[in-house]
């Protein structure tokens, strides 16, 4: 489990291609690596991953065929950069809000408004998804735990404050890129509870 408050931005070093998966080798800063093991869990860009190997401050990831498919770690290269939270520790304060690290779908980035007052990412998703995404929700944007603003039929905007942006990788994309998108768990099963409910009632 993760909170989605990004930890690190951290660079891709290596990715080695093999049968059926890839595997990631990415350098993480001293604070990071420390106490992590081998079988740890650890969210890229959001998604789950489970380290394989720990060299000095170098972390391996096997990522499979089906996740590299339906995220944006299969369009990754090396110098790349990817947002890395390690996984929740009870005990400790939660900023953000409870995510899986089970990216649901990737979410087409349609518009950048950087100005001197704000900086504004317009992200555009299959219309399934939107009966999961509310206005002041929140949503999982690469690992990040962000709070949604205007919504439309097929997308939304985010409005990103000076330290996310420092703190993740969002800044680096454009129009046309893909993000990472894990959907708030609590809200889909309201929402399809409710639409179970009401054709329940239609049916009878």
């Amino acid at each position: 489990m993760f909170t989605g408050i990004v930890q690190a931005n951290c660079e891709i070093v290596s990715i080695h291609h093999d049968t059926g998966l890839n595997t990631f080798e990415i350098a993480m800063t001293p604070e990071l690596t420390q106490g992590l093991v081998t079988g740890a869990s650890v969210a890229n860009n959001g998604v789950c991953l489970t380290i394989t190997k720990i060299l000095n401050d170098k972390v391996f990831f096997d990522v499979m065929e089906e996740t590299l498919a339906v995220t944006n770690l299969g369009d990754s290269k090396v110098g790349d950069k990817v947002n890395i939270e390690r996984s929740l520790t009870f005990g400790t304060e939660i900023g953000g809000h409870i995510l899986s690290g089970h990216v649901h779908t990737q979410a087409t980035v349609k518009a950048v408004s950087h100005t001197n007052e704000h900086y504004n990412i317009e992200l555009q998703v299959d219309p399934q998804w939107m009966n999961y995404i509310f206005y002041k929700g929140f949503v999982g944007i690469n690992g990040c735990s962000l709070t949604v603003g205007k919504v439309s039929e097929n997308g939304f905007i985010l409005h990103l404050i000076p330290e996310t942006l420092k703190l993740t990788n969002l800044s680096a994309y454009k129009v046309g890129s893909k993000i990472n998108i894990e959907i708030d768990s609590q809200t889909q099963v309201i929402v399809d509870t409710v639409e179970r409910i009401l054709a329940k009632k239609q049916l009878g």
